[in-house]
């Protein structure tokens, strides 16, 4: 019999996400009020949200290659159950394929990027304006150091209520395909707090990145409106030349949606409603979610890869599915 067990003890879960995730976001399964379906047998987990008369699932099975078929089979029983529909988001290309292969209809919705960290310089005319402007937030008098999230809460709050407000009184903290601070995986993250003559003006929290091009992904950051240009950028810098020295290979800027489209990234059987419908968000819906800006940010830095990221409909497509994620992610 298979079970959801939402009391899955976090350490043990990122046990099997650090043993069994090829998922550089894999991470952000831990994340609060995530659930945990695992099976009898199965050293593995597939982490989701309940929302409406779907299962939102977060990446792909996390489970040892052979078991990886055997467990979303599983997870499709226990749904249908449930009377439930699964949606999985942010799956990889070798899930796309299994996915594809299980019934689903799989459609890229964006792309993840990364710098491999051995090697990279912000040396040559590429990176001219981007060393310019960490020159100025450094000329600022802007300090960096790493600090625990615990002693430092008030302070991380107070920068995330002053980034909220700037964004206008309607729109709501992004969930699910972000990192958080706080929670039951705090004390895995790593988090970088810059000031100003004393006073803290933003943050960037670091995540562990598994698999195949394992190191940290950048995940989430804030940063006051009276932070003067270049402040994220030499906070990130800072990380990068830390996790450098300390033998990292890899810096994830994690998945933008609706970027990175391209017909030769679709599996077969793709939706072709479902792509014309991210295209449009790709050309207009950047109300929805910043996906220029965050891609802006991350090109800056010269990415060495680009991998595609997808979205999977048990059965045929569905709008109202795609509804609910939005929803599930407070995108809207």
């Amino acid at each position: 019999m298979t079970t959801a067990n939402r009391k899955t003890d976090h350490a043990e879960a990122a046990r099997v996400l650090g043993e069994h995730a090829d998922n550089p976001s894999a991470f952000l399964a831990l994340n609060s009020g995530n659930g945990f379906f695992t099976a009898p047998g199965s050293p593995g987990l597939v982490a989701y949200r309940e929302a409406g008369r779907y299962l939102i699932q977060f990446g792909g099975p996390f489970a040892p290659e052979a078991g990886r078929p055997a467990l979303l089979r599983a997870f499709l029983d226990f749904a249908r159950t449930r009377r439930r529909t699964v949606v999985a988001v942010q799956l990889q290309p070798h899930d796309a394929r299994l996915y594809a292969s299980s019934g689903f209809t799989v459609n890229q919705v964006g792309s993840s990027y990364a710098v491999r960290l051995p090697g990279h310089t912000l040396r040559g005319t590429k990176f001219m304006k981007l060393r310019n402007k960490i020159s100025k937030a450094r000329r600022s008098g802007l300090e960096v150091s790493e600090v625990d999230y615990e002693e430092h809460r008030a302070e991380i709050a107070a920068i995330d209520a002053e980034w909220l407000r700037s964004k206008g009184r309607h729109v709501k903290e992004i969930e699910f395909l972000v990192g958080e601070c706080g929670g039951p995986a705090q004390s895995a993250r790593r988090l970088l707090l810059g000031r100003l003559e004393g006073t803290p003006i933003g943050y960037i929290s670091y995540a562990p990145a598994y698999g195949t091009h394992p190191g940290w992904l950048h995940d989430l950051s804030r940063r006051r409106a009276s932070a003067p240009p270049g402040v994220m950028e030499a906070m990130n810098l800072h990380a990068m030349d830390a996790f450098r020295a300390e033998g990292a290979e890899w810096l994830h800027f994690g998945f933008t949606p609706f970027v990175g489209l391209s017909h030769e990234h679709e599996v077969t059987g793709a939706s072709r409603l479902t792509s014309r419908f991210m295209r449009l968000l790709a050309e207009r819906g950047d109300k929805v979610y910043p996906s220029a800006s965050q891609l802006a940010y991350k090109e800056k830095w010269g990415p060495d890869l680009v991998v595609p990221e997808y979205l999977a409909f048990h059965g045929r497509a569905s709008l109202p599915a795609i509804w609910q994620i939005l929803r599930v992610t407070k995108s809207i």
